[in-house]
């Protein structure tokens, strides 16, 4: 029987995890192992979260690696959050929250990864906001240009979960290092909080329209899932349907496996579900 490489390949984002990572049931060392022993994932996607003091520590990292030589895992991305507001207008804020990202380029330079997402949020007109992420990619790319990093940002809620918008602000930036990474889940624009964590959503984007705006400029794609069906399929996303438009656009890509299942029993079996989910339409 001939068997059919898929056209891309998978990874595991930590956050699939985060439940069972902030109850310390595991740590962000044991993350590669995890991955490669219990779900058969060999390239990783880290959460800066998990190790948010380690940026800097050369020992923690060394013994990071490590880990994923001795499992034989790949590492691949570093999400960043809460170093700062890249797309706040002020001057001075905006320019420490580009500072505050250059230890995360570095420290993914040193852990072989290809890539580190970044958040775009502000405060402020829609205007004042892309001028603002446009200038702090622009500034950031530079520095991660010499680490041979891409910059990475995600459809993450608010004004960010306007595809046209995040369009805008990649031809705005136009640099090759700089990219989108397609969420299929996060395109609330507004909600109780403006994002879309655990709260109803008032107003959302079409996610099939978003993931094709921004699929020529992906350098990864979050394939998520927050309920099952009976039969294994994604509730809330026809997974046929959209991962089709990541095939039609040509992406070669990693694909990575990003369950967020509400309750942290079950984040086990929503990576291996998602896993599924993913190959069956490969």
């Amino acid at each position: 029987m001939n068997i059919v490489k898929p056209w891309f390949n998978i990874s595991l984002a930590q956050w699939s995890l985060n439940k069972t990572l902030f109850a310390n049931k595991i740590t962000n060392l044991d993350f590669p192992a995890v991955s490669k022993k219990q779900f058969g994932i060999d390239t990783v996607e880290y959460v800066n979260l998990f190790f948010k003091d380690k940026a800097e520590d050369t020992g923690y990292l060394d013994e990071l690696l490590k880990r994923c030589n001795d499992n034989g895992v790949k590492n691949h991305l570093v999400m960043i959050d809460a170093e700062g507001a890249l797309a706040e207008p002020a001057e001075a804020d905006r320019k420490v929250a580009v500072k505050n990202h250059f230890k995360w380029v570095d420290a993914a330079k040193y852990l072989g990864c290809s890539s580190i997402r970044v958040n775009i949020f502000g405060n402020g007109t829609p205007g004042d906001l892309k001028k603002a992420a446009i200038a702090s990619l622009c500034e950031l790319s530079e520095y991660a240009a010499k680490k041979d990093i891409n910059i990475l940002i995600e459809n993450h809620g608010g004004y960010t979960s306007d595809a046209q918008w995040m369009v805008d602000v990649l031809e705005g930036v136009n640099k090759p290092n700089v990219g989108s990474l397609p969420d299929f889940g996060n395109f609330c624009i507004r909600s109780e909080n403006g994002l879309t964590w655990g709260n109803t959503c008032f107003e959302e984007y079409d996610k099939y329209k978003g993931v094709k705006e921004l699929m020529p400029f992906a350098k990864g794609v979050s394939a998520k899932v927050m309920e099952f069906t009976d039969s294994g399929e994604c509730k809330e996303t026809d997974y046929a349907r959209m991962m089709n438009i990541v095939k039609e656009s040509g992406f070669k890509g990693y694909v990575g496996i990003e369950s967020s299942v509400s309750r942290m029993e079950d984040e086990a079996d929503g990576i291996v579900k998602t896993k599924a989910l993913v190959e069956k339409y490969a």
